[in-house]
């Protein structure tokens, strides 16, 4: 039943509609102004009427309440859509972005977001000063420091709770930002603003980084939308800075067998992980995710059903893959499992000389302790690899463009290439390996022209009697 209150010359009409997901009740309301003109009992006859309708147009379904601050919407889209259907990884990264969009668009109500203002916050974030932070730089030398005490970078990350590759930054004089900062004093005993200077640092932001932020509003506008509260997404209207067309990086043939024997004198750890990101063509997620349930030696076929991902204040937890079409089976080629069965005996005898210490794990890649191994370990560690053999400058994923460039030179239909990247769409493979695609159809052309122009053999001629 709708109630009308009087409000100078003008009416308030408000619908109760139930109640939300959080137990808040619903309310809807609209103003109505009448024409001055009318008489008493038609401004009452009015008035009723209009309240009728919109209460019609209520239970309907076509009235929206959309006058929810940006900034308090977000923490439902938090609680109530994101926690509900979006990866873990997901939400630690959407909620990384949302200081810098409360800073700009918090005091906005969603039903008055346009797209005018969406350009504007992106076109801010690709200037240059639009975004201010401060970074924490090293003033003493914290190598010696760990080194003295007798820790290792790795075991400072773990009991921080900061990322391996971020604190092996601050240890090796970067910037850092002041959690990190913070953690690593604590841990040490030390005051930061003796050990680290604050320094005020501003830079614009790349295109991709830009777009991410666009994907994170269209996400929260798209569920505002979903459940009734905006008629349409803003996002979809607004205009985003190019991304462009990079060109994966990736090994050639030689330099990948480079690669390759190089590996041989490494850890076997890592040599078994690098090796099987050629072999395989998998994400760094995927293989940390790999538990040995998953490998069939029977059949020399690998089995890709989930992820591991580093959750900051959880620690590396596991996740499912980045989308049903990456759960798939890969058959892998004969090196590759023999490669596997010799790591598990070298597994099950680390296993042996840690003892008790050991954390029962069925992950194929663990830390010293049996625990499940850090994705930003081995990220780590390969980049320092590349600059120890003076490598081309590529990291872990270029080795998974390595696999596919490989497979689309040798030949392999693209499906198939495809369906061992667990690429959702073959058309998603052709786009990204164009490269290599351009250049196996230009092999093909030179191969039909040395057919075409390949000298024919001289008949004979024939003898007279």
């Amino acid at each position: 039943m709708a109630t009308i209150s009087k409000r100078n010359n003008s009416y308030l009409i408000t619908v109760s509609c139930g109640y939300d997901i959080t137990g808040r009740q619903i309310r809807k309301t609209m103003t109505f102004k009448p024409d001055s003109s009318m008489t008493a009992k038609q401004l009452e006859k009015e008035v009723q009427r209009q309240a009728v309708l919109f209460e019609e147009e209520c239970l309907k379904g076509n009235v929206l309440k959309g006058n929810v601050k940006l900034a308090d919407f977000i923490e439902l889209f938090f609680e109530n859509h994101a926690a509900l259907t979006l990866k873990k990884k997901t939400v630690t990264g959407y909620r990384g972005l949302v200081p810098v969009v409360n800073q700009a668009l918090r005091h906005l109500r969603i039903d008055r977001i346009q797209p005018h203002h969406l350009n504007e916050f992106y076109k801010q974030l690709s200037t240059v000063g639009s975004r201010r932070q401060d970074v924490y730089i090293p003033q003493l030398d914290f190598k010696v420091l760990l080194s003295e005490r007798k820790i290792s970078v790795a075991k400072a990350a773990r009991d921080c709770g900061v990322k391996e590759n971020t604190l092996r930054g601050a240890v090796g004089g970067k910037a850092v930002y002041k959690p990190t900062a913070q953690a690593l004093c604590d841990y040490l005993g030390l005051e930061l603003g003796k050990a680290f200077c604050r320094e005020t640092r501003s830079k614009p932001l790349s295109a991709e980084t830009v777009r991410h932020y666009h994907r994170f509003l269209s996400s929260v506008f798209g569920a505002a939308v979903k459940w009734e509260m905006l008629m349409s997404n803003p996002c979809s209207r607004a205009t985003l800075p190019s991304a462009g067309r990079k060109t994966p990086r990736y090994l050639d043939e030689e330099q990948a067998a480079q690669l390759l024997a190089l590996l041989e004198k490494e850890d076997m750890q890592y040599k078994t992980i690098i090796k099987l990101f050629i072999y395989l063509g998998v994400r760094r997620e995927e293989l940390c995710g790999l538990e040995w349930k998953d490998i069939d030696f029977d059949t020399s076929v690998i089995r890709i059903e989930r992820a591991a991902v580093y959750i900051p204040k959880e620690g590396v937890v596991t996740d499912s893959t980045k989308n049903t079409s990456s759960e798939r089976y890969i058959k892998a080629p004969t090196a590759a499992m023999q490669m596997l069965r010799d790591y598990h005996l070298w597994q099950d005898e680390r296993r042996e000389r840690v003892g008790d210490r050991w954390e029962e794990h069925d992950k194929l890649f663990t830390n010293d302790f049996g625990a499940p191994i850090h994705p930003d370990t081995i990220t780590g560690w390969f980049r320092r690899f590349i600059q120890r053999n003076d490598l081309p400058k590529i990291s872990i994923h270029s080795l998974r463009h390595t696999n596919a460039t490989l497979l689309i030179n040798s030949g392999i239909p693209i499906t198939t290439i495809s369906a061992r990247l667990g690429h959702a769409n073959p058309s998603t493979t052709t786009k990204i390996y164009t490269h290599a695609i351009k250049a196996a159809d230009a092999a093909a052309a030179d191969a039909l022209d040395n057919i075409f122009t390949k000298p024919r053999k001289q008949e004979p001629a024939a003898q007279t009697a």
